[in-house]
């Protein structure tokens, strides 16, 4: 009896309560924020290439990164829209 009830409080402990944050929600809105500060970064370089601000090699290179931001955020809007699929396909 003694094992069980340290084991259950060793485990316990180890939990994290629930009102602590979720850290993969924490991580996907750090990964929104990136994405949409890329995505003004590039609107800014765009902007000042335009203007004569910036260089043809770093408005390409901005544009290549967004296009690489945003095919990372496709692949994962469709993975989660085929896990939720697979989640409705589940019998109840």
């Amino acid at each position: 009896m003694d094992i069980n009830a340290a084991l259950a409080a060793q485990k316990y402990a180890a939990s994290r309560p629930a009102t602590a944050p979720d850290p993969t929600i924490e991580a996907a809105g750090a990964a929104a924020s990136d994405f949409m500060s890329t995505l003004q970064r590039t609107e800014e370089t765009a902007k000042a290439a335009l203007t004569g601000g910036a260089d043809t090699h770093t408005l390409v290179q901005a544009m290549a990164e967004t296009k690489f931001a945003v095919d990372t955020a496709v692949t994962v809007r469709d993975r989660v829209v085929e896990a939720y699929q697979e989640i409705l396909r589940m019998p109840v």
